[in-house]
């Protein structure tokens, strides 16, 4: 596994790799994704075995633009003007498969539909551009464990399962894209994400509700599982002291945080201690959120406990994430 920073040459490089069934990560807006040729059965069944990800969980397939999207999926009204106002961009549509699409069908996990992306990325578009297939690309991470947003984060988690590392430097939003299904009677977001159900509603007036749990444990858009995102150590959250020996991953002030039995937050280590955003700034927050849980995932502290972040906007993504880490924390998933 070769870490190679992103320029002319290693990005035909890595297309060259994409287009002969090797696995190449890949920066994106939100975290780096683990990509493959999304038309190469042989390739796509990579990115199961090196993330061990269950074969009933579909992957995002990236493609260049909405045209190339209309040749994979049935684009309707709704889907067209979505996709008019934020691609590229931190979105993804699930939308049914068309007859002729070429993508494998393990991209579907046995489903009707297929989720599709028009990364904003550079370097992702660029890699698409070079490559000319659309490119299957999930989370580069272990399954269940926390995503990546440094190439370094890829590297510790997949190690020699990938052929190549395309660096670019720290992800700008930091979580995964917000996933709409379009394939039914009425739009729902299945995983929240930096576009929310509220804008989406405004520009198809009409009611978008958040349906972010998988319904018999077969979800239709990757991140529905109960145990996700997880380190390996407990989480917990909505915390407003901290025990003795846990790290801190505060929002907003800490001032006033304490610790039971004596001491504060405050005069923890840099180690024990981070700060999703000290102004309480829910993008700030949602950009640091997996770098922080990395760094604070270390086996001498006994929990990472989590300080309140609010419902609302972008904190409603970043509060189901933190849901799901704390669901899977401490395990082997």
């Amino acid at each position: 596994m070769q870490i190679k920073t992103a320029n002319a040459d290693t990005i035909n490089e890595a297309a060259a790799l994409l287009k002969a069934g090797g696995l190449v990560v890949l920066p994106t807006e939100t975290v780096y994704g683990l990509g493959a040729n999304a038309l190469d059965g042989q390739a796509v069944a990579r990115i199961f075995e090196a993330k061990g990800r269950p074969q009933f969980n579909p992957l995002i397939v990236h493609v260049p633009d909405i045209e190339a999207a209309a040749a994979l999926v049935e684009l309707n009204e709704d889907a067209r003007r979505v996709a008019g106002k934020f691609w590229p961009g931190p979105l993804t549509l699930i939308l049914p498969r068309r007859e002729d699409c070429p993508v494998s069908e393990l991209c579907s996990a046995g489903l009707p539909t297929l989720a599709v992306r028009v990364p904003a990325h550079p370097v992702a578009r660029a890699v698409l551009q070079a490559a000319e297939v659309p490119i299957a690309a999930p989370s580069a991470n272990r399954s269940g464990h926390i995503s990546p947003t440094t190439p370094k984060h890829a590297a510790q988690s997949l190690g020699e399962a990938v052929d190549m590392i395309l660096a670019a430097g720290v992800c700008d939003v930091g979580l995964e894209s917000t996933v709409l299904d379009l394939s039914g009677p009425r739009p729902a977001v299945l995983r929240p994400g930096a576009v929310s159900a509220e804008e989406i509603a405004a520009l198809l007036d009409c009611d978008v509700s958040y349906e972010t749990e998988a319904k018999d444990n077969a979800p239709k858009s990757p991140g529905q599982l109960l145990r996700h995102y997880a380190p390996g150590i407990p989480v917990r959250l909505n915390a407003v002291d901290l025990h003795p020996g846990e790290a801190l991953l505060a929002f907003g002030s800490d001032k006033f945080m304490g610790i039971k039995g004596g001491g504060a937050a405050k005069d923890l280590p840099d180690s024990a201690r981070c700060n999703l955003s000290e102004t309480a700034d829910l993008h700030e927050a949602a950009a640091n959120l997996f770098r922080m849980l990395h760094d604070l995932d270390h086996p001498d502290h006994k929990a990472i406990a989590v300080m309140p972040v609010p419902e609302q906007g972008l904190g409603r993504a970043i509060n189901d994430r933190l849901k799901r880490a704390a669901a899977g924390a401490g395990e082997t998933i």
